[in-house]
């Protein structure tokens, strides 16, 4: 039962990656960050579908390191946007 679940939630997230590349592709706005950002909105989404309602067995305990990780990606990216944005010498 446990490799049944574990299988549904990878087939879930490669869904979801496969199904990101494919429209952002469509739209020509592929990009290394836009793919991060919309993968990793789906992991939560995806780990947060799938999770069971009693027992959270150990490979589902380990996912909080992965999405910290991703979080932690994440708000390099926001951070390098948003300097991009402001004007030169705002903090300099």
């Amino acid at each position: 039962m446990a490799t049944r679940r574990r299988q549904r939630f990878v087939r879930g997230q490669v869904a979801w990656m496969l199904g990101t590349v494919l429209a952002l592709a469509l739209l020509d706005a592929l990009s290394y960050e836009l793919v991060f950002v919309v993968s990793l909105i789906g992991f939560l989404v995806v780990t947060e579908l799938t999770a069971p309602f009693n027992v959270t067995p150990r490979w589902r305990a380990r996912l909080k390191w992965l999405i910290a990780a991703g979080l932690v990606v994440f708000g390099y990216i926001v951070v390098r946007r948003i300097l991009a944005i402001l004007p030169p010498g705002v903090f300099g």
